[in-house]
């Protein structure tokens, strides 16, 4: 039998208890977002295939569904991150010269589902800072992605920094071809000693110990960056690179959140220009939020603005919160009176969800989710509750 109601592998429905946590945290973030003066954009979720995915790499581009416009019949893709376009907005729509503050809270689309959520429709969420070459903007960042875990609730949160300024230092230095650059970004996000070992055979001693050393530097803090201080070598880039690094870690442990150092991650190395950071939880496996500086990416567009930012995925967010669930809501007669109506009103004016009991459907009062109801007494329409 065809089963027409069945969904494409990782893509779900979202049914209305769901749903409704949802928006509501979604609201509570774009408000807090809206109090930093982040300001909400919607992109289009079609772009022209060379604009959509321009600057971010080659990882991007694979994860995009393509499409040929019949209009122009040009190749488009279905976003996959929405990143690349704040960051059009910004240099071509917006144009400005200073301080560029945007947020988002759209859907994009996935080829592979990607991760622990298992989805190939994450609802993104995220805020974007561009025209701020500073440490103080990836701060004020780092700052707002841990605030929006804290205002969904979510326990034990664990920021992981890392600076991909410092891996770049030492393959320029060492002037690494290409090739043997791609293969040491591969060995090292996979922290596979063995691989490393045998690729950094042929380079220089400084090298070649400071790209071993790399998988080894994890961990607290004041341990990590001590150790990275003794074993990498004294370039400029690198020591400004570990000095970023803690100064974000004691930024947003003032937060009440732990930081840890991976100098081997590399994630968005492609894109990356600078420090790059993830929250964890310990109820998730995955990372919960994820971001860091990408100053090039502009130059596609022919402005390359300085940029950092972060993102989440909102339906991953949802399952770790702990804010409450479905509102229950307040169950009314179906009655044509005019003080009923009018207190109807006055409790959704407040906020309260109030439903109406439609004739001859009585016996499926349980699936309306109400706890109250309205009766008519000496007081006139009161809220009561619903005696079970």
């Amino acid at each position: 039998m065809k089963h027409n109601w069945l969904l494409p592998e990782y893509i779900e429905d979202l049914l209305p208890a769901e749903a409704q946590q949802l928006e509501q945290l979604r609201r509570k973030l774009l408000d807090l977002f809206h109090g930093y003066g982040y300001r909400l954009v919607v992109p289009p979720l079609l772009e022209y295939l060379e604009s959509l995915n321009a600057g971010v790499g080659h990882d991007l581009d694979l994860l995009t569904f393509k499409v040929v416009d019949q209009l122009s019949g040009r190749l488009m893709g279905i976003r996959s991150d929405i990143t690349p376009q704040a960051a059009r907005i910004d240099a071509h729509r917006l144009n400005q010269t200073g301080v560029t503050r945007l947020c988002y809270a759209e859907s994009v689309l996935r080829t592979q589902a990607e991760g622990s959520d298992q989805s190939r429709q994450p609802l993104q969420v995220g805020a974007e800072l561009f025209g701020h070459v500073g440490l103080e903007s990836d701060l004020e960042i780092q700052r707002l992605m841990v605030q929006a875990l804290q205002l969904a609730e979510v326990k034990q949160v664990l920021v992981d920094f890392s600076h991909v300024a410092i891996f770049r230092a030492l393959i320029t230095r060492a002037e690494v071809g290409k090739d043997l650059e791609n293969e040491l970004f591969t060995a090292l996000q996979a922290k596979d000693v063995g691989v490393l070992t045998e690729i950094v055979a042929g380079l220089d001693a400084v090298t070649r110990d400071a790209l071993l050393a790399l998988p080894e530097l994890y961990g607290a803090v004041d341990d990590v960056l001590q150790a990275a201080q003794q074993r990498l070598p004294q370039y400029a880039e690198i020591k400004l690179a570990l000095q970023d690094i803690k100064r974000a870690a004691q930024n947003i442990t003032e937060l009440g959140v732990e930081a840890n150092v991976d100098l081997a991650e590399l994630r968005g190395y492609h894109y990356h220009t600078g420090m790059v950071f993830a929250a964890y939880t310990a109820d998730h496996s995955g990372a919960l939020a994820q971001g860091g500086r990408y100053d090039q990416i502009g130059q596609t567009f022919g402005r390359a603005r300085p940029a950092t930012g972060f993102s989440l995925n909102l339906r991953t967010l949802m399952t770790l919160s702990s804010l409450p669930t479905l509102v229950q809501g307040i169950l009314a007669p179906y009655l044509d009176d005019n003080a009923l109506q009018q207190k109807m009103a006055a409790l959704r004016a407040a906020g309260e969800v109030v439903i109406v009991d439609l004739p001859g459907h009585e016996q499926q009062r349980g699936e309306l989710n109400c706890d109250r109801m309205l009766v008519n007494n000496s007081k006139g329409w009161e809220v009561v509750p619903i005696k079970i």
